[in-house]
């Protein structure tokens, strides 16, 4: 069955507000084996309601409306769907009494715009709403099926997932599920020419390429009649990616490079220190907002200044003087010092220019050093990468922490290994 979500709502087209409704939607119909073919977005218009209602009902099998079910004028998509369905409204009585128990509840008398959310019209399934005062509605016609829910995300998430969900998995026999796999160190176009000719045999399951924010992803969704079957289709697929990729491969599905690396640090019983110039903190405010962060960190510094290296780290004054505070050398004594300073067991350092000034040929903005150090049985084990980032000072600063961090979750990953 083909989906298509009606959002609704100017502040939408205005871009006040971000359409996280749809992609929630999406998300959930996927799971049942739904494809959603379209997303559209209209204001509060009558007219172009109707028409956006006109446009889907000649292409779409599922129509599924978000937004305008308020009290307020210009809440008007059930009215306009119920008009255009040809249908006529009545009071939905236990929708009003509900109404009635929630506003006594908090003191407030029910007014006479409230009354207009509880009419319905009687062939439909009126859907509770939990957390506000506007119900949603489904309605089933000759093979199609029209939803209309509230726009609060909280309202429309809750009363899709309890009421709404149910009522359309029974509509399909298939399931649909993917595997992300969350790629970093290597471009787009590289990564696609390592597994073209995968991606040109695709049936089921299908891999697509995406973007995300300063890494890759490949998406593996299989189609099948039960979850078991499906994760048996993606298995192989995703075992060749990952021999074409490599460590390239540094997650999958909602990880991050830092929940990964915290996740590392856990199991293995491990602390980790960051010593910071150029990304100002960044690295250490990643990795606490992973839970259980407090678990494996130990210490951060930010060292900006050349004194602050030197007294905090150790970096010796004439690695300053002879190569400077951006360089290969300073980078590594910055790790070095920090791991043997806070004795923990790994050591991030990143030391680089941000700019948008202060680059010059030799040193160009966007020239970012990111060292690590390891505490092994064997004494410590360092590495330093030199990175010529490109694009904004947040960009440069934020792809500078991406990038030590990854480089501490290959290192980690390489001992534990051995």
């Amino acid at each position: 069955m083909k989906a298509e979500i009606i959002s609704v709502g100017t502040e939408l087209l205005l871009g006040q507000i971000a359409n996280t409704d749809a992609q929630y939607i999406s998300q959930c119909l996927s799971e049942i084996g739904i494809g959603v073919y379209f997303h559209t977005a209209v204001g509060d218009n009558w007219e172009r309601i109707r028409l956006a209602a006109e446009i889907a009902d000649s292409r779409s099998d599922i129509l599924i409306f978000t937004g305008g079910l308020g009290p307020t004028v210009d809440d008007i998509t059930k009215e306009v769907v119920c008009e255009y369905l040809g249908l006529k409204t009545v009071v939905h009585k236990k929708s009003y009494d509900r109404l009635c128990d929630r506003f006594a509840k908090m003191n407030r008398t029910v007014t006479e715009n409230n009354l207009k959310q509880i009419l319905f019209p009687e062939e439909a399934v009126v859907l509770d709403n939990d957390c506000g005062t506007a119900p949603g509605m489904y309605y089933e016609r000759n093979g199609k099926i029209y939803i209309a829910l509230p726009g609060p995300p909280f309202e429309l998430k809750t009363m899709f997932s309890r009421y709404a969900m149910p009522l359309l998995r029974r509509k399909s026999s298939k399931i649909i599920k993917s595997r992300v796999l969350r790629i970093y160190g290597i471009g787009e176009s590289a990564m696609e020419n390592k597994v073209r000719d995968i991606l040109d045999s695709q049936t089921n399951p299908t891999i697509a390429p995406l973007l995300g924010n300063g890494d890759v992803t490949l998406r593996i969704t299989a189609m099948s009649d039960n979850e078991n079957d499906a994760a048996k289709i993606i298995a192989p697929v995703e075992t060749c990616l990952r021999e074409r990729l490599g460590s390239y491969v540094y997650g999958t599905d909602n990880d991050t490079p830092e929940s990964v690396l915290v996740d590392l640090l856990l199991k293995s019983g491990k602390t980790i220190s960051a010593a910071e110039s150029c990304t100002g903190g960044l690295i250490a405010s990643r990795i606490t907002d992973v839970p259980g962060a407090s678990g494996v960190l130990k210490e951060s510094f930010v060292t900006y200044s050349n004194e602050a290296k030197h007294k905090y780290l150790g970096v010796k004054e004439c690695t300053l003087q002879e190569y400077g505070a951006v360089s290969e050398q300073t980078a590594l004594e910055m790790a070095y010092g920090l791991i043997m300073n806070t004795g923990c067991d790994v050591a991030i350092s990143v030391t680089g220019i941000a700019g948008p000034g202060g680059g010059t040929p030799e040193k160009p903005v966007g020239l970012v050093y990111t060292g690590t150090a390891l505490k092994t049985e064997n004494g410590i084990v360092t590495n330093v990468r030199q990175n010529n980032f490109v694009g904004t000072r947040d960009k440069i600063k934020f792809n500078a922490a991406t990038t030590a961090i990854i480089d501490a979750v290959n290192m980690i990953k390489k001992q534990d290994e051995r």
